[in-house]
């Protein structure tokens, strides 16, 4: 979240809605986990004390990263491992959407409508400050999205790069 919606809401840690980790796994690897959390989205978690960015990943990873300054490290880590989904903010002018995702992911899904997040506790916690995307990396990841969109579980446009 950014500064103005972590001010409003008083923290920083927002959950993923289930039903899209519920979609579009299984994951092996969530590397942006919460240290407390309501439901697993993936096999393995990691959190902030665990510092996944420093860690060797594996397998298919679900990220939604720290919003901000940090989205950068975090897309930059998923893009080097090339199999895996992250759910970050439509900022299609960024320096993190030019150096990590034009060019680089192999496929975007711009959800339709803005996302609501939930609190640690699972609880939603409203509409998000902007539109949300999701970003995949490696065929796995393309399969995972179409999967989700045809089901009719998520919605949105995909766009193949």
């Amino acid at each position: 979240m950014n500064n103005f919606e972590f001010a409003k809401k008083g923290h920083d840690e927002w959950l993923t809605p289930k039903y899209i980790t519920d979609a579009l796994g299984p994951f092996d690897i969530d590397p942006c986990s919460p240290i407390n959390r309501p439901w697993d989205t993936a096999a393995l978690h990691w959190n902030k004390e665990d510092d996944g960015l420093a860690r060797e990943w594996a397998g298919f990873v679900w990220m939604n990263p720290p919003y901000g300054r940090e989205t950068s490290k975090w897309m930059f880590k998923l893009h080097s491992h090339g199999d895996g989904i992250a759910l970050i903010f439509v900022r299609t002018e960024t320096a993190t959407f030019f150096k990590y995702v034009w060019g680089k992911a192999s496929a975007i899904l711009f959800l339709k409508g803005r996302l609501s997040f939930c609190y640690v506790n699972g609880e939603p916690a409203g509409a998000a400050g902007a539109p949300s995307c999701l970003i995949a990396y490696g065929d796995r990841g393309v399969e995972r999205l179409e999967a989700a969109l045809s089901s009719g579980t998520l919605k949105g446009h995909l766009v193949h790069l």
